[in-house]
C-alpha cells in the first residue's frame, strides 16, 4: 500500500554528517547545489548537516550553502551515534545520507530522484561511482568490486555483506530504524532491517552518487569485519553465516588476485 503524505513537508532528507571535515565538505555541498538547479520545488527537499564539534572551517564552509535548512554542532558518539540524530530530526518522507565528499552524481540525479520517489515505495537504491580522493573514477561499485548489483534487492542478498552501498540507498523514514552505533558495520544491518520492513523496493536506472573511498570501517578494518559477522549472524545465524564467511573470503582472495585491491 502507497503512503499517504502530506504536502506541507518535504519528501527528501539529505543527512551529512561531518567531524574536522573542512577538506571534502566543499565537494559535498557544491553537488548538491549544482543538481538543485535541475529542481523545479527546492522546498521538497530538506538539508541536514550533523557535525561532532569540529573546530576547523567545517561549520563555515557549511554556512555559506542557504538550502541547508539546518546545522547541529556539538559533540557525539561517533558516526552512527550523529547520524541517528539525524534521523530523529529528519522531516522528510525519505532519507538518504551522503558522508562529506560523497556527491550527488550529477546535475540531473535529484530532479530524476525526487520523481522517482512519487511511486512510494519503502526502499530505493542505485549504483555508486566510487571515486578517489582527487576526484577520479575507479568504477562503478557494482563492476569494481565483487558485489554485484541486482535489479530485484532482498535482504536475504547481504548474505555475503554490503550489496548496495550505504551512500546509493534511500528508505522512507518510517521504516528507517535507529543505526546500533557501537558497531562499525551498522550499515548494513540498517539496510537490512530497512528491506524488511519495506513493502515494495525499487531499483533506480540512474547512479545516484559519488562515493569517496577510505571510510570508517576501512580505517579499522579488523574490527569491522568482526562486527560485520555479528550482523550477519543476527540476520542468517551461525551456521549459514561461518559458511558465508568461507565464501567471503574466497571471492575476495580470488577477486583481488584478477583486478588487484579494490578498497
Amino acid at each position: 500500500m502507497t503512503p499517504c503524505f502530506m504536502d506541507n513537508s518535504p519528501l527528501l532528507t539529505i543527512i551529512t554528517v561531518t567531524f574536522q571535515a573542512e577538506k571534502f565538505l566543499g565537494r559535498t555541498l557544491n553537488s548538491v547545489e549544482r543538481a538543485l538547479s535541475d529542481v523545479n520545488h527546492p522546498a521538497r527537499l530538506e538539508y541536514l548537516i550533523i557535525d561532532g564539534g569540529s573546530k576547523d572551517q567545517t561549520l563555515a564552509i557549511a554556512e555559506r550553502y542557504p538550502f541547508i535548512s539546518k546545522i547541529i554542532s556539538e559533540k557525539d558518539k561517533g558516526l552512527y551515534d550523529a547520524m541517528n540524530k539525524g534521523l530523529r530530526l529528519a522531516s522528510g518522507k525519505y532519507v538518504w545520507f551522503l558522508n562529506a565528499g560523497d556527491e550527488v552524481f550529477d546535475s540531473h540525479t535529484l530532479h530524476n530522484l525526487l520523481s522517482s520517489l512519487e511511486t512510494g515505495a519503502g526502499v530505493y537504491y542505485s549504483d555508486a561511482m566510487m571515486v578517489r580522493e582527487d576526484g577520479t573514477e575507479v568504477g562503478l561499485r557494482s563492476h569494481f568490486t565483487p558485489h554485484t548489483l541486482p535489479e530485484n534487492l532482498r535482504w536475504q542478498d547481504f548474505a555475503l555483506g554490503m550489496k548496495v552501498c550505504h551512500q546509493a540507498f534511500i528508505a522512507r523514514k518510517d521504516i528507517a530504524p535507529l543505526y546500533e552505533y557501537e558497531n562499525l558495520s551498522a550499515d548494513i544491518d540498517w539496510e537490512i532491517e530497512c528491506l524488511k520492513r519495506a513493502e515494495t523496493v525499487q531499483f533506480l536506472p540512474f547512479t545516484l552518487c559519488r562515493y569517496l573511498l577510505g571510510g570508517l570501517s576501512v580505517k579499522n578494518h579488523r574490527r569491522s569485519l568482526t562486527d560485520r559477522y555479528k550482523v550477519l549472524r543476527k540476520h542468517f545465524g551461525l551456521i549459514p553465516t561461518l559458511f558465508n564467511h568461507l565464501r567471503i573470503f574466497w571471492r575476495g582472495y580470488w577477486f583481488a588476485r584478477k583486478n588487484g585491491k579494490y578498497w
